[in-house]
């Protein structure tokens, strides 16, 4: 550890918007400066997302900030990401606290644990200031909502709190990057608009001098640096935050009858999308999203992937005419794979006699495996190792409630969880062989459990991309910050705390 002081100096990374690459800015930042030999940790007060991770100690929290921990070379903790909300419905939504749940609220709710939240995010910060040299914090959203500036947990409350330099990202490729800039520091009160260091133009096509006068427009206008024009990219594989990335997904087009193809039933409430990343780097293999109730003869499997609220889900499967073609294509001899929620969604009857997901109540499922779950606290969130008749693998678990077979197989067998070795099983396979269920996430970036599945369904010829796990994305995080450290000026990272780059071992000077 490089910094004596005992609290760390922290650099926030916030945006004009929402997706205009926060989160992947502040993935390379905390693999450039890991790189350069600090220790490094990532923050976000508070995320909203039904995209999570667990920790070693079995905490959940946001999986971007999985990623960014990753990417600094460290193990996740609950500090980075102390505060998760879950959305369950349009008005409504589980919050989840240092790991664990603390409770479903509606929007109006919240704000009233707003004091508790915002010095819970505060002593999160603080025990990562001490263990740490330097923090990258990330923001949400816009950082000058000015309607919601005064509730806000994320943004600016968390840099004063810190003393933070702020970066502010923009997106130049939606469009109106000189409004983005100058709106986002018109709309901030003086005394935040001094605390922004400078700009950081991300997802630029074409060739960068033809925008030379443009940084120079908005650094005259501002008064700020353009930090760095940091170009589009379509080599690295950084796993997405926000299912706002498969709306590009579900336009794919029908596979051809001699194509190998699975597709994903894109639920309201989907959670924990990356769990496919590996099926689209697999070789002959197409995959899709799918939202309209269609004709799935064309696909060699449909997996109904994870949910936030597997009950309202299930009804909008029946509502939306899913169910019947689900059905018709079971009946046609296809191949289903539920994961967690849409395990659930495959069994029997999902039973929510404490009212967990809606009013209470008993929920007729799909039919198409020999299990019955029954939804009750608390939540079960592990690592878990586990096998599949012989194969190993490594997954983690998110789910609330139990899922009891009355027939059939289990699918795993487990033999530890959060590194306690255990004897248990995971999952269930139909009498056929052509139904999985499982409540294992991240199973699919095991390549031989993948190769397996593969087999299962008759897709022995998809060639799997070998680079997978954790070697295969400390690569993308390598290749992620010198593609950042290539178009950003260094230089214009000095922190009022004193931390400087030259203080650093091996690293140039900043």
């Amino acid at each position: 550890m490089i910094n004596d002081n005992p609290l760390a100096p922290c650099l926030a990374v916030f945006g004009t918007a929402s997706e205009v690459g926060k989160s992947i800015t502040a993935t390379a930042m905390c693999r450039i400066f890991s790189n350069l030999g600090l220790s490094v940790a990532p923050f976000k007060a508070q995320n909203m997302s039904n995209n999570s991770g667990v920790t070693p100690e079995g905490g959940e929290m946001g999986r971007a900030q999985v990623v960014q921990a990753e990417a600094a070379g460290i193990s996740p903790h609950v500090d980075m990401n102390p505060i998760l909300l879950k959305p369950s419905s349009d008005t409504g939504c589980q919050v989840v606290v240092l790991g664990e749940v603390f409770g479903d609220r509606k929007a109006s709710e919240y704000h009233q644990d707003k004091a508790f939240l915002f010095e819970t995010a505060f002593q999160a910060l603080d025990r990562l200031r001490r263990e740490h040299d330097l923090i990258i914090i990330e923001g949400a959203g816009s950082c000058a909502e000015v309607n919601l500036a005064a509730n806000d947990i994320v943004n600016f409350r968390m840099a004063e709190y810190a003393d933070a330099q702020v970066i502010v990202v923009a997106d130049i490729h939606r469009g109106g990057v000189f409004a983005q800039c100058v709106g986002t520091l018109e709309c901030l009160p003086p005394d935040r608009r001094d605390r922004v260091i400078g700009f950081v133009i991300n997802r630029f096509r074409g060739d960068a001098s033809l925008f030379e006068d443009g940084i120079r427009w908005i650094e005259a206008k501002t008064g700020k640096h353009v930090l760095g024009l940091v170009p589009w990219y379509d080599d690295i594989r950084i796993e997405a935050e926000d299912s706002v990335v498969i709306e590009n997904l579900v336009k794919s087009p029908t596979p051809k009858a001699d194509d190998a193809a699975a597709a994903i039933i894109c639920l309201p409430h989907i959670s924990n999308f990356n769990d496919f990343d590996p099926l689209f780097r697999t070789k002959g293999l197409k995959v899709s999203f799918l939202e309209k109730a269609r004709d799935l003869a064309p696909y060699n499997a449909v997996i109904l992937p994870g949910s936030k609220n597997a009950r309202r889900d299930l009804k909008w499967l029946v509502d939306s005419g899913w169910a019947e073609a689900l059905a018709s294509y079971k009946k046609r001899g296809g191949y289903l794979f539920g994961i967690c929620g849409g395990y659930q969604m495959l069994g029997r009857s999902i039973n929510d006699p404490e009212g967990l997901e809606g009013e209470p109540g008993n929920c007729p499922g799909l039919k198409f495996l020999p299990v019955e779950t029954t939804l009750a606290a608390p939540k079960t969130t592990t690592r878990t190792d586990f096998s599949w008749e012989g194969v190993k693998g490594k997954g983690y678990e998110i789910h609330m409630g139990k899922t009891t077979r009355v027939d059939g197989h289990p699918l795993f067998e487990i033999h530890g969880r959060n590194s306690r070795a255990c004897r248990d099983a995971d999952g269930c396979i139909s009498s056929d062989g052509r139904v999985f269920g499982t409540y294992m996430h991240g199973l699919f970036e095991n390549p031989e459990i993948l190769r397996q599945w593969l087999s299962r369904i008759g897709l022995e010829g998809c060639k799997l991309d070998e680079h997978s796990g954790p070697a295969f994305r400390d690569q993308q995080y390598d290749m992620l910050a010198k593609h950042f450290l290539k178009h950003l000026k260094l230089d214009g990272f000095v922190n009022v705390h004193g931390f400087r780059g030259s203080e650093v071992r091996g690293s140039p000077k900043i």
